[in-house]
């Protein structure tokens, strides 16, 4: 089977700069700031979210301005802390907030995104237990081969709440990134089997990975699928 051609035109990202590891990245399509100010979004529906969610739509105002690409965002964990808040008032008996549930939920923020910029087209959550990065890749290739000119992905995450921090796979913190991929320009995306024999030991890339893969250009392992993601300069 032939792998539909995909290519990184653009991209942008945002990791607070008092969670960086390792080498500090310097890229303008990077922002480090700590407090994401969501200058995208009407007050009204900034209100509604965390800086993860205002970070993401500050990314997608600045690549796609016009509000006309079809967008996919994957997260693990999605909005933990509002989660576990609704389940907490679940235990104690209170009466659940509508509002406060529908922002919980996986398409929430592409949904805020959606109203402020009169996005119309398909828009895809995903959730992938650890496979985000690779579910988001094969969704955009899908819409690539049936005749997108270009798929804005974005993957972001952030730890999951302190209580629950034993039952899940270590966080290298909080993050996002968005990808604007297209079927014939930019630096293709290639995917290879997996040449590191200690591949096993690696965990499920998160954005902060994809953040150093953009910035630094080494392979972006996949553990599960037994591949190396790679960039053609």
């Amino acid at each position: 089977m032939t792998t539909a051609p995909m290519y990184l035109r653009d991209w942008r990202a945002w990791q607070p700069a008092g969670q960086q590891h390792g080498p500090t990245v310097s890229d303008p399509r990077l922002s480090t700031v700590e407090r994401p100010g969501g200058q995208s979004l009407p007050a009204m529906l900034r209100r509604r979210l965390n800086g993860l969610g205002r970070a993401v739509c500050d990314m997608l105002a600045e690549l796609d301005p016009k509000g006309t690409a079809l967008l996919i965002h994957a997260s693990r964990h999605g909005d933990g802390e509002r989660t576990l808040e609704l389940l907490y008032a679940l235990a104690a008996g209170d009466v659940l907030s509508p509002a406060r549930f529908g922002m919980s939920v996986h398409n929430a923020i592409l949904g805020v995104h959606s109203i402020a910029s009169g996005n119309r087209r398909s828009l895809q959550a995903l959730a992938a237990s650890g496979d985000e990065l690779a579910a988001l890749f094969s969704e955009a290739r899908g819409y690539l081969a049936e005749g997108e000119a270009r798929v804005i992905a974005v993957f972001s995450d952030a730890p999951v709440p302190a209580r629950f921090v034993e039952h899940a796979p270590p966080s290298r913190g909080t993050a996002a990134v968005a990808l604007v991929f297209t079927a014939d320009r930019g630096r293709r995306v290639r995917s290879e089997p997996a040449t590191d024999t200690n591949i096993g030991a690696h965990g499920a890339p998160q954005p902060v990975d994809v953040i150093d893969w953009l910035a630094c250009g080494a392979p972006l392992l996949s553990p599960r699928r037994g591949l190396a993601w790679q960039l053609d300069d």
